[in-house]
């Protein structure tokens, strides 16, 4: 028996601004997290400030580990850890971190998040797999969420 094709339900886009990352050592980044905003079709709100990203990487692929929390329109504030990576051949990574605007198709910035919140209206977030494709702006990571169905 085949098993379907997964199809994907956007959901809603964080647009995550962060300041400038601090090198801990031993390969080990930490990207702050100072706020932002949420909006699509399911979830609007914002990006409370005081996540942040711990970074590692190795060769080309960066690994991320985010940790923050959103603040619904109607005040429910939801957790979020999201987990993933990015990667770039190294002309695409110069380009990027002169500034240049790369088009997404150019390199792989995925992530998989998991929510947690006790919010009936919001419990659609906790029972279902989400992934997020990412890309850099200007001081923001914006990520656009995907449920799977």
């Amino acid at each position: 028996m085949n098993l379907p094709d997964p199809r994907l339900a956007f959901a809603f886009e964080a647009r995550v601004d962060v300041a400038e990352s601090l090198d801990v050592g031993g390969g080990l980044m930490f990207t702050p997290i100072t706020g932002g905003t949420v909006a699509g079709p399911r979830l609007n709100g914002v990006v409370l400030s005081g996540g942040g990203d711990w970074s590692t990487t190795r060769g080309t692929t960066t690994e991320l580990d985010a940790r923050y929390l959103l603040r619904a329109d109607d005040g429910t504030v939801i957790d979020i850890v999201n987990r993933g990576f990015w990667r770039a051949d190294p002309d695409i990574e110069r380009r990027v971190d002169a500034g240049e605007d790369i088009p997404e198709t150019e390199y792989y910035y995925r992530t998989s998040p998991v929510f947690r919140t006790d919010a009936e209206q919001h419990h659609w977030l906790t029972e279902s797999v989400f992934v997020g494709l990412a890309r850099g702006e200007a001081g923001q990571v914006c990520i656009r969420f995907f449920e799977v169905l």
